[in-house]
């Protein structure tokens, strides 16, 4: 059943939210960068629920809020949206949440921890290797992958209980 375009900004506005609010409380400082493992269970979650434009648009935001309020870096730019949508590709054509949170991973651990070498060099000031980001975003996006993984197992669980009580009403 395709979810109406309403329930699907809310439900996004409401991923950024938990984002930006959670974003303030649980991180864990590398070097330059913060890494959020909440953003990573987020992309995932989004990945799932709404798709890869959806949780691309999420990360973005998230992003932009934290540099906003001064909680964030730059850095968060290319790991979260690049995470967010490969898990979302992935995702929508294999429906298999451990390959889309495996793709989370990759995209924020590898290719996003690459991309933040240039942004931290040219837009930050700051000089380190080529690989620096890679470790500490892997480290992330792993632990927020598992926290993603969880939680829809968890909710797919209820949702069929749910499913299952109400046929036998």
């Amino acid at each position: 059943m395709e979810m109406k375009k309403t329930k699907k900004l809310t439900m996004a506005a409401m991923f950024v939210a938990i984002g930006v609010v959670l974003g303030n409380i649980i991180y864990i400082p590398v070097g330059v960068s913060k890494c959020f493992p909440i953003q990573h269970a987020i992309n995932v979650l989004a990945a799932t629920i709404l798709g890869p434009a959806y949780s691309v648009m999420i990360a973005f935001s998230i992003s932009l809020l934290r540099n906003i309020l001064g909680t964030g870096s730059l850095l968060a730019f290319p790991g979260s949206m690049i995470g967010a949508l490969l898990a979302g590709m992935i995702y929508k054509y294999t429906q298999n949440v451990y390959k889309a949170s495996i793709g989370e991973v990759f995209g924020t651990g590898v290719i996003g921890g690459m991309m933040a070498f240039p942004v931290a060099k040219y837009f930050m000031g700051k000089e380190v290797a080529t690989f620096f980001f890679v470790y500490p975003f892997i480290l992330s996006s792993v632990g927020g992958s598992i926290i993603a993984v969880v939680l829809i197992k968890v909710l797919d669980k209820y949702t069929k209980t749910q499913a299952r009580a109400n046929e036998e009403k």
